[in-house]
């Protein structure tokens, strides 16, 4: 009979997340991880082979916990037409937490270099579209309100701008006014086959 398994995954996966914030996850290591969390190296190893798989299993519960805090916001609001994206746009109206904002820091690098990494997050965009443009009454409408909310999230994830706390306000309930929209589709204008310029 094996040796009863005494540490939880979710510790691992808290030090790995605590290595992160604090060193980046370029930095990150299988030794960091268990001295973060006062374990052998080897009880890593136990669920993690690789520096890649236990920074996918950090994303993957990243990307499980805001999808059911989405599917909790969603249902608050009945399960009526457009409550997938009015769910999403209501969970956007909080501020970001500091440590969230530092996670999401210290994986983007990895996640940059590593098309591995980045399908898991990929796969939860495809599935919160989809989602968006069936529930939705006006799926253009939706989606343009889904797009305008991660443009104003990834200015504030990266740190690039924030905004006084009125003013953010102001922007998500416009973005929840393009939920109803339902624009034309837009005629492009003919483009010139000639370049001008130096």
């Amino acid at each position: 009979m094996g040796r009863k398994r005494t540490i939880e995954p979710d510790a691992v996966l808290d030090a790995a997340e605590q290595v992160v914030m604090r060193d980046g996850a370029a930095r990150l290591s299988l030794d960091a991880v268990a001295c973060v969390a006062g374990i052998s190296k080897a009880s890593v190893l136990y669920d993690y082979k690789t520096k890649q798989a236990l920074i996918r299993a950090v994303v993957e519960r990243r990307l499980a916990a805001h999808r059911a805090c989405e599917r909790d916001a969603a249902k608050e609001l009945g399960d009526g037409a457009d409550a997938a994206i009015r769910g999403r746009i209501s969970l956007a109206s909080h501020s970001l937490t500091d440590e969230d904002r530092a996670v999401a820091l210290g994986l983007l690098a990895s996640l940059a270099h590593d098309a591995e990494l980045r399908e898991p997050v990929a796969l939860a965009y495809r599935e919160r579209l989809a989602e968006v443009e069936h529930t939705s009454r006006n799926p253009r409408g939706a989606l343009l309100a889904f797009l305008a909310l991660e443009g104003l999230m990834s200015l504030e994830w990266l740190g690039l701008q924030t905004w006084a706390r009125d003013e953010r306000a102001r922007f998500i309930s416009e973005i929840g006014w393009l939920v109803s929209q339902d624009p034309a589709p837009a005629t492009l204008p003919e483009r010139s086959t000639t370049c001008t310029g130096n």
